[in-house]
């Protein structure tokens, strides 16, 4: 599902700028959500400091993270640049886990980490163009992620029991309503309304801002955030098969040796078992 966001989110921003592409995404977002609250409804904040947590986790992930990263593409980043920053977030979670997170990682699981992203640099190697790196995309780029790193760690400290279906309301509406001032002053709201504008933002708001982020916290929940943050080098390669799938684009040799990598650090890192942290029990 992340890795299919890439495509759309490339058709999508086609026909309209970032933010305003973003606060019709969170929009639609909440028209989708509004029958399944009614249906089924979720268990709500129940102070302010925990409505205020799982507000704070929402605008990282989908206001900080997708605004920076949209922006980025739509000042022609090249795709593999991007593709290779944000993949660093399973090496800075680690950092940031063992660091302050009293988590304490195998030899195994380090080399994994290291090995996943070099695999991810030989999967984007062919679309990593420099010529296109401006200031301001590739600052978008380390805000980017900057903010899916603090966002997912966050809500797994802060707001780890949030009812994911109010996590995804109260977020939605948080990110709308901070993006759509950007959107009206900045851009001016401009869309070029076609077809496939709305297939992209249906598929982004169902596959990726729903059950991807949603299967991403129910994950943090349960597993060890380096682990779980290591299968984040996996969307380009669901990216490169998706292309050759869709637009018929043949991966290159070198793409493919990287696929075996990626995946060889990705095991590595979710297949080894970890060392207890000092204060875990036994």
């Amino acid at each position: 599902m992340w890795g299919s966001g890439y495509v759309a989110t490339k058709v999508g921003l086609q026909y309209a700028p970032p933010f305003t592409f973003l606060t019709l995404r969170f929009c639609f977002g909440l028209l989708c959500l509004a029958p399944v609250v009614a249906l089924w409804p979720p268990r709500w904040p129940q102070t302010r400091t925990e409505l205020g947590h799982v507000t704070v986790a929402g605008l990282l992930m989908h206001a900080v993270q997708l605004g920076a990263s949209h922006y980025a593409q739509y000042l022609g980043m090249s795709a593999g640049v991007t593709a290779l920053i944000i993949s660093s977030q399973p090496l800075l979670t680690a950092i940031i886990a063992s660091r302050w997170l009293h988590a304490r990682l195998a030899p195994g699981q380090w080399a994994g980490v290291f090995i996943g992203l070099a695999g991810v640099a030989l999967v984007v190697w062919h679309k990593i163009d420099i010529r296109e790196v401006t200031a301001g995309s590739l600052a978008a780029t380390l805000i980017a992620v900057c903010g899916v790193t603090a966002a997912t760690l966050y809500q797994r400290v802060f707001a780890p029991h949030t009812d994911l279906k109010a996590a995804a309301v109260i977020q939605f509406a948080a990110s709308a309503a901070v993006l759509a001032p950007l959107a009206m002053a900045v851009e001016g709201f401009t869309v070029h309304w076609d077809w496939q504008l709305v297939a992209a933002i249906a598929f982004l708001v169902i596959f990726a801002s729903i059950l991807a982020v949603s299967a991403l916290h129910v994950l943090m929940r349960h597993g060890e955030a380096t682990r779980v943050t290591s299968m984040m080098y996996l969307p380009p390669i669901f990216a490169v098969l998706l292309e050759l799938a869709l637009f018929h684009v043949v991966p290159s040799a070198l793409s493919l040796v990287g696929i075996g990598v990626t995946c060889t650090g990705v095991a590595m890192t979710v297949w080894t078992k970890p060392w207890k942290s000092p204060t875990s029990s036994s």
